[in-house]
């Protein structure tokens, strides 16, 4: 993704507050409110517990949406999820969050899994549905 691109869709998202993360699970739907994403490089990274069923359901289909709203406008972001093997983003994010540190830390063995999209596309909609910015990566 262009860097401009990814500035833009990592500000609408964090402008938005909480978004939301849709996977599926066998052939139903699955959707649930997340707030955690961090731009790095040029790339936006999300983060779901290893231990939960968000993350089971992306290892067995890793394609997913994203979406939120801000005023009128909603963001469609959609593709690939692809998981990071290095650690260092997802240690360095919950070192910065007291909040996350009581979650994921070696006692009680929780791991945040960090991830982006590849194969992606990026919408921001008007209401009417009319596309106000599209990004591919």
């Amino acid at each position: 993704m262009a860097l401009e691109g990814a500035e833009r869709i990592s500000k609408f998202i964090a402008d938005a507050g909480v978004f939301y993360l849709a996977t599926v699970d066998g052939d139903r739907p699955k959707l649930r409110p997340l707030g955690l994403s961090q731009l790095r490089d040029g790339r936006i990274y999300f983060g779901v517990g290893d231990f939960k069923d968000v993350y089971k359901q992306m290892q067995a289909n890793p394609y997913v949406e994203i979406s939120a709203t801000v005023g009128s406008d909603f963001l469609r972001y959609y593709g690939k999820a692809v998981f990071e093997q290095d650690y260092t983003i997802g240690s360095a994010i919950v070192e910065a969050s007291d909040f996350l540190k009581n979650i994921y830390n070696e006692e009680s063995g929780k791991k945040m899994a960090i991830f982006h999209l590849e194969e992606a596309t990026a919408e921001i909609r008007a209401v009417t549905g009319d596309i106000l910015e599209s990004y591919n990566f």
